[in-house]
């Protein structure tokens, strides 16, 4: 089919074991060390990933005692926005400073870039930015570094209050151009970085979520599959229990919020329409599951398969979810799971990011589905349909 034809090529070599201790099966960290091995220009990498279980763990951690510990509700008593214009719960602010820190101590990363920040941040500590109180005082530069990450610090971060799952989401490329053009004081400091970070999903090197649920469990790719780890806190590790994660061909669920329905793109509501009432391809009638919270929604579909979405509507034309550390991160995973994921028509992972927020509709999942969703836009005839569907691919 034509989409799996833009599907870049990956040449990383997936690890070996030849031995696997009985009481700890296959860790976290001992996987990334044998990835490592079998691929040495990733070393890197195998501290950032690092880096990031350990974050997951202290996020983990402070989930499960949000209650107890009054981390739920609002940042400073209410009343603080970020840059999504969506107010901060506390959760938000902890747990962006604590992924910050563990990537930073890594050395690894040179810049980062978050939901909770208004513009790509980079490492503290390695080398101020001159000018001091000026504008780009935030602004510190690891010279030696060599990753870009992005990241959700906690999507569904509204849900804690209610137990129900939520998650980190993040994806790392490397650097586009070397970091000393950061080093300028003047207006061309932030362009030039934002160089590295506006990227591609196809220049991912890695992506990844962790969920917080009824168990922990960290899923990600380095481009040679997908691979879930689930939290052991009895050794505190994250243990091997979905080895190479495939997404069936066809599933029997849709997964989208529904309330908006009657304002999605006509192709979307016919697309539904007929496999709620057994009228699509497959003849069988799909049943409806949504949680509202996008790892947690994408987790269930990368195990049973079938479509998740969360598509443009007539208030939200661009869809909600931000490309580079949201859509992005989760199609690298979906297509590396043998899945799809596009904005409608458009291939998410061909969308190269005019800004750090950008936003972009999302509905991924079994190849076959998302195929058979693709057929009624490439029937409609709309033409601000097929207008907004090439601006996103043109950038503009």
């Amino acid at each position: 089919p034509v989409m799996m034809a833009n599907i870049k090529e990956r040449t990383v070599r997936a690890p070996v074991f030849d031995e696997v201790c009985e009481q700890t099966g296959i860790t976290l960290t001992r996987y990334m060390m044998e990835v490592s091995r079998a691929n040495p220009e990733l070393r890197d990498l195998e501290s950032l990933i690092s880096g990031i279980q350990q974050a997951c763990k202290t996020i983990s951690s402070l989930v499960d005692r949000a209650t107890i510990t009054g981390m739920v509700g609002y940042a400073n008593g209410g009343g603080s926005i970020n840059v999504q214009g969506e107010e901060q719960k506390k959760l938000d602010v902890v747990t962006n400073d604590v992924l910050k820190r563990a990537l930073r101590f890594t050395g690894k990363v040179g810049i980062i870039a978050s939901e909770e920040e208004d513009v790509p941040v980079f490492n503290k500590d390695a080398y101020k930015v001159p000018g001091g109180e000026g504008k780009y005082q935030d602004v510190t530069v690891d010279i030696g570094s060599k990753y870009v990450t992005v990241f959700d610090p906690l999507d569904g971060s509204s849900n804690v209050d209610a137990n129900i799952p939520t998650g980190t989401i993040f994806g790392v490329y490397e650097e586009a151009e070397s970091m000393e053009n950061c080093m300028v004081n003047d207006d061309s400091v932030e362009g030039s970085c934002l160089l590295n970070t506006l990227q591609p999903g196809d220049a991912l090197v890695a992506s990844g979520y962790c969920l917080y649920s009824s168990s922990c469990m960290f899923v990600f790719t380095i481009g040679a599959g997908v691979n879930g780890f689930t939290y052991d806190r009895s050794i505190g590790e994250f243990v091997l229990t979905h080895p190479n994660i495939q997404l069936p061909k066809r599933g029997k669920i849709y997964s989208m919020n529904e309330a908006n329905r009657w304002d999605w793109d006509k192709p979307l509501q016919d697309y539904v329409t007929a496999i709620q009432t057994g009228q699509g391809q497959t003849k069988a009638k799909y049943s409806s599951r949504y949680i509202g919270s996008m790892v947690g929604d994408v987790h269930r579909t990368l195990l049973y398969g079938g479509i998740f979405g969360y598509p443009a509507d007539k208030k939200n034309k661009d869809g909600k979810l931000r490309l580079l550390y949201e859509a992005a991160p989760m199609s690298f995973l979906m297509e590396q799971a043998g899945g799809l994921s596009l904005t409608g028509k458009t291939r998410i992972m061909d969308l190269v990011p005019q800004k750090v927020h950008q936003r972009v509709p999302f509905l991924a999942g079994s190849y076959d589905d998302v195929m058979e969703m693709r057929s009624y836009y490439d029937a409609c005839d709309d033409p601000e349909i097929i207008k907004r569907c090439l601006a996103r691919l043109e950038g503009s």
